[in-house]
């Protein structure tokens, strides 16, 4: 009759297991590689964590609810400057904010019958308001792309698209926490943040592990968090306010720890975290160095 693994042996293999191969595991606790694997396989620990996805997603795409985003009309025509042509570019840059297709394709048409060229007048707005100004460095920045209309173009359509899938997911309750956050604010509650305002990385990660029932269990648990606190802050943003709450910041940054301590399952995974660190320009991160070390050492021993 097979004797039961005692708990801890069981809770030692998984702990192995989170930084070694099932080989290395074996040979350090002196069990067969076949026990290894049925115990890492019962604990659904290295397993997609559903509850996770479930908790970390937005909800659905709705139909109108009456809280569509209404059409605007063209903006009123200004004499802002008194320069007649950069005037004119100026109220075509608020014609192109509105994001609607229609206006924008109205006001590059309308743009390229102004004379004076664009890079002339970006020069003449900045003289503008260096002169409105006099002495504040920062009032040039306003000027900066300013003869861009086409990258404000995209930017107004991709913000436009933005909004509309911020009500047609939240209504009008966007700002309101969601169920995620009112996870993480009830594990962090009374935690105190230091002097840069910042949580104890060591607490946090001990209030998370806590809850193993919705850890990220794979690296690809963790890049689906952090899309989803993407997704949000840029949602948010879009109607004006994004800014996430210190807890939420504390959340992302733990799930962020966590990719240089999971066990990329495949070669795949190891390569979406790169294009994950590649894309998202950080690289230079702390802890970035620890992730690629992470994932060179997953995907040499299995």
């Amino acid at each position: 009759m097979k004797v039961p693994l005692p708990p801890e042996a069981s809770a030692q293999v998984l702990a192995l297991r989170r930084r070694h191969s099932l080989r290395e595991v074996a040979a350090q606790t002196g069990l067969p590689i076949g026990t290894v694997k049925t115990i890492c396989s019962r604990s659904g620990a290295f397993r997609d964590n559903l509850a996770h996805r479930a908790l970390f997603s937005l909800p659905p795409m709705q139909a109108s609810t009456g809280t569509a985003l209404e059409v605007p009309s063209l903006p009123p025509q200004e004499a802002i400057t008194g320069d007649h042509d950069l005037d004119a570019v100026l109220w075509l840059r608020t014609v192109i904010q509105t994001g609607q297709p229609a206006l924008i394709e109205k006001a590059m048409r309308a743009a390229k019958r102004i004379k004076t060229p664009l890079a002339e007048l970006e020069k003449r707005y900045l003289n503008h308001l260096v002169s409105k100004n006099p002495g504040n460095v920062f009032s040039a920045f306003a000027s900066f792309g300013f003869a861009d209309l086409q990258g404000l173009a995209q930017s107004a359509v991709e913000k436009l698209a933005k909004q509309h899938e911020a009500t047609s997911r939240f209504g009008d309750a966007l700002f309101s926490n969601t169920s995620a956050e009112q996870f993480f604010a009830e594990t962090l509650a009374g935690l105190k943040r230091g002097r840069m305002l910042d949580f104890d990385e060591q607490k946090v990660d001990a209030r998370f592990q806590a809850r193993p029932d919705l850890m990220p269990n794979t690296l690809t648990d963790c890049l689906h968090e952090m899309a989803y606190w993407s997704s949000l802050y840029w949602l948010r943003n879009s109607m004006g306010f994004g800014d996430s709450a210190p807890e939420a910041q504390a959340r992302d940054s733990f799930v962020f720890r966590r990719l240089a301590c999971t066990r990329a399952r495949t070669k795949a995974e190891a390569v979406a975290v790169l294009r994950y660190l590649a894309d998202g320009d950080r690289m230079n991160d702390e802890e970035a160095e620890a992730i690629l070390l992470n994932l060179i050492g997953s995907v040499g021993t299995r």
